[in-house]
């Protein structure tokens, strides 16, 4: 019973975690207006961005990849004399990240992700996350489509773990199946995004929506 209570009790926790949506916290209690209600209503960094306050944006980026960091972090370093190993930290990774996106504590509507994935993918492997992040900054810098650089990036994160050597993590499929199913949502996840790049119309870093 407990080789099942203890993963599932980490994964709820990490759900939990995730569910904390920080664009919406940090935004009240620095009295600035609901990400939800402004932009592209998406509680997420680069909509609090928009608010005027680099800040909070910061705060909301750190905070949001912190939560998808913490739950594989502590489980890799301390989960093994519990019987919690890699597939369970791959799973708290994954639930974690879908906490953010469907947050139990604001509705179930949360944000797009893409921090708290980066966050989860430090918890892998930093070289990995490194590698997805230069990738994001280069898509940005060439392109200034924030929602852009994100779908390369998902994209991208499953392929470079499979061609990298998978330090700290073992190759029993989970972490795979837990890295393909946050980069397919990331890409779900802008959708709307996808069809706006394709019509022209998408926002440039930079350019405020009305």
């Amino acid at each position: 019973m407990m080789d099942f209570l203890l993963p599932a009790l980490a994964v709820l926790v990490s759900y939990l975690m995730g569910s904390l949506s920080f664009a919406v916290i940090i935004s009240r209690w620095m009295g600035l207006s609901d990400p939800r209600s402004y932009g592209s209503k998406n509680p997420g960094a680069t909509n609090v961005l928009r608010s005027g306050s680099k800040k909070a944006a910061i705060l909301t980026l750190l905070l949001d990849a912190v939560k998808g960091w913490v739950p594989v972090a502590l489980v890799l370093a301390f989960g093994a004399p519990y019987g919690l190993g890699v597939g369970v930290a791959a799973l708290c990774g994954l639930a974690a990240f879908l906490g953010h996106l469907f947050p139990v504590f604001f509705g179930f509507v949360g944000g797009k992700g893409v921090a708290t994935a980066v966050g989860v993918l430090m918890g892998v492997n930093g070289g990995l996350a490194l590698a997805t992040v230069l990738s994001f900054a280069i898509v940005v810098y060439f392109s200034r489509y924030v929602s852009l650089a994100s779908i390369v990036a998902a994209v991208f994160a499953p392929v470079f773990y499979l061609f990298g050597d998978g330090v700290a993590w073992d190759a029993n499929g989970t972490e795979v199946f837990s890295l393909a199913v946050m980069a397919i949502l990331l890409v779900w996840r802008h959708r709307e995004n996808i069809n706006r790049l394709i019509a022209g119309t998408e926002s440039q870093l930079g350019q405020k929506k009305a």
